[in-house]
């Protein structure tokens, strides 16, 4: 495999190692969906994956939330080895993970959602459920109705609700702004953006390029299973494969 490219342009001191992803390949059968990458988030930072339908953005995510087990490499969490151990005890670990499509319980409330969040904990943190309320009003608004009831952009609220209801210190999010209007999506961002300044680590796959870089403190590009480029969020950003591949635009050749 070929080295990615690095675009980063400077160098600032890095915070702790938070998650450590060491040469992980997946296989579907037959079929390599990661083929040996390598990354690592640092404590306190977002981190972006990028890439086209296929590239293996989700396949990564479920492997670090423990879905998925890896046929080989590493994956190392503050310092402890956490491959091969099930997701509902990566949970209780502070790993959270937001999948594609939302999936609420539809026949719940948005309470009884939010509650199911905390349920590594005894009791519910009544000071988590207004905390989460606050930050979305909307669903304070809609508290009694049922999760099935409620547009794609409250049910996008209530999954990541329900997941800082479990008290994260890694935050997995896979595709938030799907299928989503964009006033909507910009509100979701910035609140993304409020609950890492609270103190949540980061890992977002989003095809949204503009709206992933600029939240993001560093990113990395997967084509079919390999990571092939790498920077800072500003440095991808303005990198011209990153604008003509996932931005639209056209280069003028030099």
């Amino acid at each position: 495999m070929s080295e990615p490219v690095n675009v980063s342009k400077g160098q600032e001191p890095a915070a702790p190692t938070m998650l450590d992803i060491a040469d992980i390949e997946v296989r579907y059968g037959a079929i390599r969906a990661l083929k040996g990458i390598s990354f690592h988030v640092n404590q306190g930072e977002i981190v972006a994956l990028l890439g086209a339908n296929g590239a293996g953005k989700t396949t990564t995510q479920k492997t670090v939330s423990g879905m998925l087990r890896p046929t080989l490499g590493s994956i190392t969490y503050e310092g402890r080895r956490i491959d091969g151990i099930p997701a509902h005890d990566l949970i209780r670990l502070g790993i959270c993970h937001v999948p594609e499509g939302r999936h609420v319980f539809p026949r719940m409330t948005v309470r009884e959602n939010l509650e199911m969040g905390a349920f590594r904990f005894k009791k519910i943190d009544q000071s988590d459920l207004d905390k989460v309320l606050e930050m979305f009003p909307r669903l304070k608004e809609r508290y009694k109705q049922q999760g099935g009831t409620l547009s794609g952009g409250e049910q996008q609220m209530l999954a990541i609700g329900r997941a800082l209801m479990g008290k994260p210190r890694l935050l997995l999010l896979d595709e938030p702004s799907m299928g989503l209007a964009p006033l909507v999506v910009a509100q979701i961002f910035e609140i993304l953006r409020d609950i890492n300044a609270g103190g949540v680590t980061v890992l977002l796959v989003e095809q949204n390029a503009a709206q992933a870089l600029s939240l993001a403190d560093r990113g990395y590009v997967l084509e079919t299973g390999e990571i092939v480029l790498e920077g800072t969020g500003r440095d991808l950003l303005a990198d011209d494969r990153i604008r003509a591949a996932y931005l639209g635009e056209e280069i003028a050749a030099s």
